[in-house]
C-alpha cells in the first residue's frame, strides 16, 4: 500500500509499523521502576550500538526533543571561548539568535542563503562552533567532516537531528551531537538525544555558566557531570509509550544496520535526482550535489510561467498542488518550510520506501501539468 507520509517531522514510521508494536508498553509504570529504567537504558545502549558511538562518549535522553537537547548543550557549555555560528537555514538561525539575545555572547555568524553553505574554510576553530549537520528546512548538508580539525581548540556543537541514522557521522569530529527520535527513525516526538565527547565532559566540569540554569538543562551535580542522566535516570518524566516506540524503531534499524539505513535514504534521493533530471520545471534548492541532503530534499519550481507570478500568488499556486496531492492521499505535508523559498520538501529518510517517493513524484508532475494549463 502506498505510504503518503512525507513530513519532515514527525517523519514517517518504519515500513510495516502499526499499533501492535506498542502492545507490550509498560503503561502506568514509573520510568524510575526497574522495568521502566531497563527500557530507557536499552534505548540508550541500542542507540550507541547502531550509530557506532565510541565507548567513552556519553549518551542521554533529554526533554523537549532535539531543541531541548541542543539548548541544554549551549546553555551548559558556551561562554569560556568565543563562539562562531554557521547559519544556512531557519534552525541554525534560531541557535544564532539564542546565543546572541539570550546568552548575550556576541557570536561571529557565518551566514549563507537557503540552498548554500558558508565557506567552511573560514571557520575559526579557536572558537566553539555551532552548526547543523543537515539543514532540515533548506535541504543542504555538510559535505563531509574533513573541515573540522582534530586539533581544534574549541568545541564542535552539532545539531544532527535530520542526519543521524541516515548519514555517516565522524564522532571524532563531534564534541556535542543532538538529535530526536522523530526524524530519521520515525519515532514519536518530544524526546531528544544528547551525545557528549570526553572534551565536552571536561568543559562541562571545568566551567560554571554565569546565567541561571533551568532544571531541564542542568547536566551537573555537585560540580561534576551528573552521570546518572546518561545511565537511564532522565531529568524529567519520559513517555514510556514513546520509549517503546523508539525501541521498536531501533530494532528495525538494527536489523538493517547503519549502512543499510544510509543506502535506503540515498536510494530515495537518487529517485528524486532522476526525476529532476528529466523534468524541466523543477530543480533542487541545493544546487551542489555534494551538499544536497538525502533526508530533507527541497525542490524549487523553475518554470518561467510560475516565476512571473507575484510572490504571494506563486506560493498559493504551489500550495494548491500540494493540497490536491494530500486530498488524494498521495503525498502529505510536502510544502516547503514557511521561511524557505516556495517549493516542495520531501522527507527521504530511511523509513521512506523508494517506490513511494517515485509514485508521489509521478503524481506531482500530473497535478502540476493539469494546473499549469489554467494558470
Amino acid at each position: 500500500m502506498q505510504n503518503p507520509n512525507f513530513s519532515s517531522g514527525p517523519c514517517s514510521k518504519r515500513p510495516g509499523w502499526n499499533l501492535d508494536a506498542l502492545k507490550d508498553t509498560p503503561v502506568g509504570r514509573s520510568h524510575r521502576s526497574a522495568l521502566g529504567k531497563e527500557r530507557i537504558i536499552k534505548a540508550i545502549n541500542d542507540t550507541k550500538k547502531i550509530l557506532n558511538i565510541p565507548a567513552d562518549y556519553l549518551v542521554g535522553i533529554m526533554p523537549a526533543s532535539d531543541t531541548g537537547a541542543f539548548e541544554a548543550a549551549m546553555w551548559s557549555l558556551l561562554g569560556p571561548k568565543p563562539v562562531t555560528v554557521l547559519v544556512w537555514e531557519s534552525f541554525s538561525d534560531g541557535w544564532a539568535t539564542d546565543i546572541t539575545k539570550q546568552l548575550k555572547l556576541n557570536p561571529k555568524v557565518l551566514k549563507a542563503d537557503y540552498g548554500k553553505l558558508p565557506d567552511l574554510k573560514f571557520v575559526d576553530w579557536t572558537n566553539d562552533v555551532v552548526f547543523v549537520a543537515n539543514g532540515t528546512t533548506s535541504g543542504v548538508k555538510v559535505p563531509d567532516w574533513n573541515w573540522i580539525p582534530d586539533n581544534r581548540e574549541g568545541l564542535s556543537l552539532c545539531d544532527a537531528t535530520s542526519a543521524t541514522f541516515a548519514m555517516e557521522m565522524d564522532w571524532s569530529k563531534l564534541d556535542v551531537t543532538t538529535f530526536s527520535w522523530q526524524k530519521c527513525l520515525g519515532g514519536e516526538a518530544a524526546h531528544g538525544m544528547l551525545v557528549l565527547s570526553p572534551r565536552a565532559v571536561a568543559r562541562l566540569e571545568s566551567y560554571d555558566p554565569p546565567w541561571p540554569m533551568p532544571k531541564i538543562f542542568r547536566l551537573k551535580k555537585s560540580g561534576k557531570i551528573n552521570r546518572a542522566i546518561f545511565d537511564g535516570d532522565v531529568i524529567n518524566t519520559v513517555s514510556m509509550v514513546c520509549v517503546e516506540d523508539y525501541l521498536d524503531a531501533l530494532k528495525w534499524a538494527g536489523e538493517i544496520g547503519l549502512s543499510g539505513l544510509i543506502k535506503r535514504s540515498m536510494a530515495n534521493l537518487r529517485a528524486v535526482e532522476d526525476w529532476v533530471a528529466k523534468t524541466d520545471w523543477v530543480d533542487f534548492l541545493a544546487h551542489d550535489a555534494q551538499t544536497r541532503s538525502n533526508t530533507s530534499v527541497c525542490l524549487i519550481v523553475t518554470s518561467a510561467k510560475v516565476d512571473k507570478l507575484p510572490s504571494e500568488d506563486k506560493g498559493k499556486f504551489l500550495k494548491s498542488i500540494a493540497s490536491e496531492l494530500s486530498k488524494k492521499n498521495i503525498a502529505h505535508d510536502i510544502n516547503a518550510y514557511k521561511d524557505a523559498p516556495a517549493g516542495y520538501r520531501f522527507w527521504c529518510g530511511p523509513t521512506i520506501e523508494e517506490n513511494d517517493i517515485k509514485t508521489a513524484l509521478t503524481e506531482l508532475e500530473k497535478v502540476y501539468n493539469e494546473k499549469i494549463k489554467n494558470l
